[in-house]
C-alpha cells in the first residue's frame, strides 16, 4: 500500500441489550436490542452519516450486531453484510449465565478470567488468544479489501477490546484496561502497513439516549 493511502474503520459496539446489567456471559446467545439499544443504533447511524462516507458496512453474526449495522447501512445507503471474524468470544458453558452464578459456582475461574484474563480458556469455549486471531485476520481483510476507504464494522465488546489492543501492541492481559460501552465508536486510520488508534470509546452521539 502506497504511503499516502488511508483506509479508515469505524469500530463499533452493538447497542443496548438485555444481560449488560446484570451482567450475563452473552457470548453466542441470540439476543435482539432493547428499546434503547434501538434507538442508540438510529443516533450513530446519524452521527456516522453525518461525519463519514462508508462504503460497506460489516457486522458479528450475531443478531444484535447485524440489526445495529443494518441501521448505519440504511442511514449510509450502502450495503451491510455480516463477517465471521466479528463474532463475540465464545463462552462455551458458560454462556448465558450470570457473572453472580459463575462467580457462585467456579469461584477460581471466575477469579482467573477477572484477574488473569490472558490465562483463561472458558470450558468448552474460546480463549482471548482464539479471539486476537480473529480480529487480526478481520484487521487484515479491512486493509486489503477496502484500501482508501471508510468502512464500519459492528461487533462485540470483547472483540472491539481484542483488535484495539492487537494494534496498540498491548498484552492480553491489558484486556479490562479498555472501555467500551454500548454503540460506542472507535475511530482507527491505517496508512501504509500502520494502523493509528485515533479516537476510542466515543459515546457524546449517545447523550440524549436514556
Amino acid at each position: 500500500m502506497a504511503a499516502s493511502e488511508t483506509t479508515s474503520i469505524l469500530l463499533v459496539r452493538h447497542g443496548h441489550v438485555p444481560g449488560i446489567d446484570p451482567a450475563t456471559f452473552r457470548g453466542r446467545s441470540e439476543i435482539q436490542l432493547t428499546d434503547r439499544g434501538v434507538r442508540e443504533a438510529c443516533n450513530t447511524a446519524q452521527w456516522i452519516a453525518q461525519r463519514w462516507r462508508p462504503t460497506v458496512v460489516y457486522t458479528s453474526p450475531r443478531r444484535r450486531c447485524i440489526d445495529t449495522g443494518n441501521a448505519i447501512a440504511r442511514r449510509c445507503n450502502v450495503l451491510s453484510q455480516t463477517l465471521s471474524q466479528l463474532d463475540d468470544l465464545d463462552y462455551g458453558q458458560w454462556q448465558a449465565m450470570t457473572h453472580t452464578a459463575i462467580q457462585g459456582q467456579f469461584p477460581s475461574m471466575y477469579h482467573r478470567w477477572r484477574h488473569a484474563p490472558q490465562l483463561m480458556r472458558f470450558p468448552n469455549g474460546e480463549s482471548l488468544q482464539d479471539l486476537l486471531v480473529r480480529a487480526a485476520e478481520a484487521l487484515r481483510v479491512a486493509e486489503q479489501r477496502h484500501r482508501e476507504q471508510t468502512i464500519v464494522m459492528v461487533s462485540h465488546d470483547s472483540f472491539n477490546r481484542a483488535l484495539l489492543m492487537h494494534i496498540l501492541e498491548q498484552p492480553l492481559s491489558a484486556y479490562w484496561t479498555i472501555a467500551q460501552a454500548p454503540c460506542a465508536i472507535n475511530e482507527i486510520s491505517i496508512t501504509g502497513d500502520h494502523p493509528v488508534i485515533l479516537s476510542v470509546n466515543q459515546t457524546v452521539h449517545l447523550q440524549a439516549v436514556s
